[in-house]
């Protein structure tokens, strides 16, 4: 009765470890966290200077290409001074003209000559010409820090201002976002796990809303450690290999990292 006793107990520690070792190998090959869906790019614009805004031509979700404007302030006394420097270099270019065709009246030896103008007041003459183009210039740049154009291709995701409201310089006004091209982030991957995890591992990812499983790839590793909630964490980024359908910027997810 007790060798019966004791094979059965045998047996049983047997299958189990047959059913709980590859469990533990599969959990000891791989890292799971959870993870949050963002763009791949995210910029929020702002103006150099303060005043009030004139124009908005696009519209919250529009899609929109680099060098589009995106917004626009009322600044007459810029556009002014961008007048006022152009009349400026058209009368330098003018003086300059006129120098060049100018002659003097001389006589020497009894006789009267028409000499061109001495080299320096000519020098002078163009001097004044470069000054002024550089003037202009000065006031071109200043009038077109109040356009506000697309830095990339992307989604226009959030604009914060309506017109004829009064922004501050470096005020977050535009955010756009690269929405057809999301990845994820992870929120609680610990400083236990982040040294078994390399560039270019396999990913699973299940994203709950979805209620679907994709793969995907590590593909960005952050250097700097995050605080949350006393745990120190990192930041590790995953792109899909193909992005799904009716995704959304702020889903959740697990992911499911392989060593």
């Amino acid at each position: 009765m007790k060798r019966f006793y004791g094979s059965t107990l045998l047996s049983l520690a047997a299958i189990l470890a047959i059913l709980v070792s590859p469990v533990f190998a599969a959990q000891k090959g791989t890292v799971v966290a959870s993870a949050v869906v963002v763009p791949a790019q995210v910029t929020e614009l702002s103006f150099m200077n303060s005043a009030l805004v004139k124009e908005i031509p696009v519209k919250e979700g529009e899609q929109v290409q680099a060098g589009q404007t995106l917004m626009t302030l009322n600044v007459p006394e810029l556009e002014y001074a961008v007048v006022a420097a152009e009349a400026a270099l058209r009368s330098a270019k003018g003086e300059e003209k006129v120098q060049s065709y100018r002659r003097i009246k001389d006589r020497r030896n009894g006789k009267v000559f028409f000499d061109v103008v001495p080299p320096e007041i000519r020098q002078i003459a163009h001097a004044r010409v470069l000054k002024a183009q550089a003037a202009l210039e000065v006031t071109q740049a200043t009038l077109a820090q109040a356009t506000l154009v697309a830095s990339h291709d992307g989604t226009v995701a959030a604009i914060n201002v309506l017109p004829g409201e009064y922004v501050q310089e470096h005020q977050i006004v535009v955010t756009l976002a690269t929405l057809n091209n999301l990845q994820l982030e992870t929120t609680d991957l610990s400083e236990r796990d982040i040294t078994k995890i390399k560039v270019g591992a396999p990913v699973n990812i299940f994203i709950e809303a979805l209620d679907e499983n994709f793969s995907g790839k590590v593909v960005g590793i952050s250097p700097i450690a995050d605080t949350v909630g006393g745990d120190v964490v990192f930041k590790v980024t995953i792109a899909f290999d193909k992005q799904p359908q009716n995704l959304l910027w702020g889903m959740t997810a697990e992911v499911t990292i392989e060593k």
